[in-house]
C-alpha cells in the first residue's frame, strides 16, 4: 500500500533482459536502507526489490507489467519516481494507492502558469476508468488531484515543489504515463457497468 507522496528520484543504471522479463539496476538516495523482497513503487508500479550491491538494487519486471505500464520505454539515464510502502502508524498524505497500474495515458498539454504547471493526459477508456473534478489520481506514483475532467482526458494542477522533486519536469508532449485511478472510483464504475449489462 501506498500513498502517492514520492519519498525521492532513482536513476536507471543498468536494464538486462530476461526471457520476456527485465531486470532494472537503479541507484537512490535510499538504497542502503532497502531489504530483498521489499516492494518499491517505481513510477506509481509495485517492484520487488531482488538484490542490493552497494549503491545499486535491481528489481525486475515481467511482461505483464511491461505491457500495462511505461516501465518498457525506460532507458539507461531514466529519471523514475520512488516510494517506499507506506507504515501504518503514519499520516495517510496523499490517498490510497496499490501500486497496481491501471494503463498508460498520454501528455497532451503541458502549460506553464506563472511557476505552477497544468498537465492534460489523454487515455483510452472502456467505461472501467472514471474521473472527477478534485478527484484523485495517480500519475507516474504521485498522488494528484484532478483539476479538470472531460471524457478520456484529465488535467491536473503542479505546484513547484512536485515539479522540481519529481520526474514531472522531464516530461514532454507525446510522453506515456503511468495511471492508477481511485479505487473507490473504479468500484463504482464496474458496478454500473454490470447494472446497465443486466
Amino acid at each position: 500500500m501506498f500513498t502517492g507522496i514520492i519519498e525521492a528520484v532513482g536513476v536507471i543504471e543498468k536494464i538486462e533482459t530476461s526471457g520476456s522479463n527485465i531486470n532494472f539496476t537503479l541507484t537512490c538516495p535510499f538504497t542502503n536502507e532497502l531489504k530483498i523482497d521489499q516492494s518499491l513503487a517505481h513510477n506509481g508500479c509495485c517492484l520487488t526489490v531482488v538484490k542490493t550491491d552497494g549503491e545499486r538494487y535491481v528489481v525486475t519486471a515481467i511482461n505483464e507489467t511491461l505491457e500495462k505500464t511505461n516501465l518498457g520505454k525506460w532507458e539507461v539515464g531514466t529519471v523514475v519516481n520512488l516510494e517506499r510502502c507506506m507504515k501504518m502508524d503514519g499520516r495517510l498524505d496523499g490517498h490510497i494507492v496499490q501500486g497496481h497500474v491501471d494503463k498508460t495515458g498520454e501528455v497532451i498539454d503541458i502549460e506553464n502558469k506563472d511557476g505552477s504547471y497544468f498537465i492534460t493526459m489523454s487515455y483510452e477508456n472502456d467505461g472501467s476508468f472514471v474521473t472527477v473534478p478534485q478527484g484523485s489520481i495517480t500519475v507516474n506514483g504521485i498522488s494528484l488531484t484532478v483539476a479538470k475532467s472531460e471524457d478520456q482526458t484529465f488535467s491536473v494542477a503542479i505546484i513547484p515543489y512536485t515539479w522540481e522533486f519529481t520526474n514531472m519536469k522531464y516530461l514532454k508532449k507525446g510522453d506515456k504515463v503511468n495511471l492508477e485511478f481511485d479505487i473507490i472510483g473504479k468500484y463504482i464504475a464496474r458496478l454500473i457497468n454490470k447494472q446497465n449489462v443486466n
